[in-house]
């Protein structure tokens, strides 16, 4: 990745917490280092690589594809749930392998037949966006979508919805509760995205930087 002296920072918006980390982690692999983020106690916003003209920036989830389709960060860095959800115009281009888990549909074994039957059935949530897509256009069910913020597996246990659709990496917060995996909707890990103009202006770096990327991938799961 050399810089040219016509070349322009190239920004990437990476989100917030274990994604950020993997994802240098992984940068470090391909020769992208950013001394700068490693410091716990900086109180900067922008990181920068001076000499590959790259620039960093750290971001709540839900905003990173705004950022990217916005073209505030060339790229981004987020998980599947978050740019299925967000619905921004954006290329997903790569995915990174970590971060992996699954967006399901979950709730007592005695919900099965809900989701089998004509009848509507309240579906609780952090995800409508996603709990529409798979309820109305993938299995042609009418259902209720309550939106929730906090622990979504309390919903069918105090009776608020029969069903939840969320993230399960694990399943023992299901288990615990007294629930389980009644569908699955989509796999989940951490996906490059790139500004649409960006990928037309910035063409040839980063397809370099998706090359190298994909080689470091495909490399660790060997």
């Amino acid at each position: 990745m050399s810089a040219g002296k016509e070349a322009r920072y190239l920004t990437f918006a990476l989100t917030k917490g274990r994604l950020a980390k993997k994802t240098l982690e992984l940068f470090e692999q391909i020769g992208i280092t950013c001394e700068e983020m490693k410091d716990p106690d900086s109180r900067k916003l922008i990181f920068v690589n001076e000499d590959l003209k790259l620039r960093f920036f750290l971001a709540k989830g839900p905003d990173v594809p705004t950022y990217v389709e916005y073209g505030a960060a060339d790229i981004g860095v987020v998980g599947r749930d978050t740019i299925l959800e967000e619905q921004r115009d954006l290329h997903e281009v790569l995915d990174l392998g970590f971060g992996a888990c699954r967006m399901c549909v979950c709730g007592p074994e005695s919900a099965r037949a809900y989701l089998r039957g004509p009848g509507l059935i309240r579906v609780a949530t952090k995800y409508p966006n996603i709990a529409k897509d798979y309820f109305y256009n993938q299995k042609n069910q009418t259902v209720e979508i309550i939106k929730l913020n906090g622990s979504i597996e309390l919903a069918p246990i105090v009776g608020l919805s029969e069903v939840i659709v969320d993230i399960v990496e694990t399943g023992s917060t299901l288990r615990e509760n007294g629930l389980s995996v009644l569908e699955e909707v989509c796999p989940i890990s951490a996906r490059v995205v790139v500004n649409q103009v960006s990928m037309r202006m910035e063409n040839e770096r980063i397809m370099k930087l998706l090359t190298d990327l994909n080689r470091a991938v495909e490399a660790k799961e060997a």
